[in-house]
């Protein structure tokens, strides 16, 4: 799970030069989400994605090291956004009009993996933010975002003090919510400077906007083998018949668990076994009775 969470919550950052193939993927449950993408070339190649062939010094005078694509991000979403995986080959045909023919291009990409699955909450500055999952699942926190961003909120809606609309944001939310909420069933923050500081000029409104995820936890934690058993003093006392019993309490616990969770698959379960005890109860008395006959 904290793997999980880790791949999911990591800025990823790929690049490819012309001629190359350029492959972005994301872990299980999540798709890709394009941050931002850049095609030209902003630095000479020799310090990234070097000509093919030689070059003299007069030819990398010349280079244009001012060159870029305005379609690449645009690009980078029909092709990649919100899928798993994607792969595709890196020319400037792709891209449409080249701005720089006889330059070696490259291809930057930042993206994020986002959950399959999320939910967004809005609270607004001085207001207590609440965030919960059902039962066996706990809160993944995918971003969090602190201040005022350029288009507001329409659950926080800006106020005109005679302040100007500008864009802030503390460095720090993420971080703190992940701290508060990561690996919880449930958790609770005030929207306020005491918690996130102040990132905007005073006066300013802010709000505290959230997105997560619930995931499952696993109901058994993994057990190290190469690791000898610790025996205390007590544990080395207790009667096998009282393992015996945790056992099977656990075993009920879990599946009480599994019927609270899937409760129209334990009912199909429930009714397939009784259709089966019919028929073969149905069969041994065919069998009685064909055997008393003979």
């Amino acid at each position: 799970f904290a793997g999980y969470i880790s791949q999911v919550l990591k800025n990823y950052t790929d690049h490819a030069c012309d001629g190359e193939y350029v492959s972005l993927r994301c872990p299980h449950r999540t798709t890709i989400s394009i941050q931002s993408s850049f095609y030209g070339r902003i630095v000479p190649s020799h310090q990234l994605c070097p000509s093919r062939y030689p070059h003299s010094y007069a030819t990398l005078i010349k280079e244009d090291v001012a060159c870029s694509v305005g379609t690449s991000l645009q690009k980078m979403l029909d092709e990649c956004q919100d899928r798993r995986s994607c792969q595709f080959l890196v020319n400037s045909r792709l891209f449409g009009m080249d701005p720089c023919p006889g330059t070696g291009k490259y291809l930057l990409v930042w993206y994020k993996c986002r959950p399959n699955e999320y939910k967004s909450k809005v609270a607004c500055e001085d207001d207590k933010l609440r965030l919960s999952c059902k039962k066996s699942m706990v809160i993944a926190i995918y971003s969090a975002i602190f201040g005022r961003t350029q288009g507001g909120s329409l659950e926080c809606p800006y106020q005109n003090l005679g302040m100007p609309m500008t864009e802030c944001q503390s460095a720090t939310a993420l971080q703190l919510m992940i701290k508060r909420c990561h690996g919880k069933r449930s958790c609770s923050i005030y929207a306020s400077t005491y918690e996130f500081g102040d990132p905007c000029y005073p006066g300013i409104q802010k709000h505290l906007n959230v997105i997560y995820t619930c995931d499952n936890t696993p109901l058994l934690l993994p057990v190290d083998e190469t690791q000898p058993p610790v025996l205390s003093s007590s544990s080395s006392m207790e009667p096998v018949g009282v393992s015996t019993e945790m056992a099977l309490l656990s075993n009920i616990l879990a599946a009480y668990a599994f019927i609270t969770e899937n409760p129209e698959r334990a009912a199909l379960y429930f009714v397939s076994g009784v259709c089966i005890g019919l028929v073969l109860t149905l069969l041994a008395l065919v069998l009685r009775v064909s055997c008393r006959t003979d």
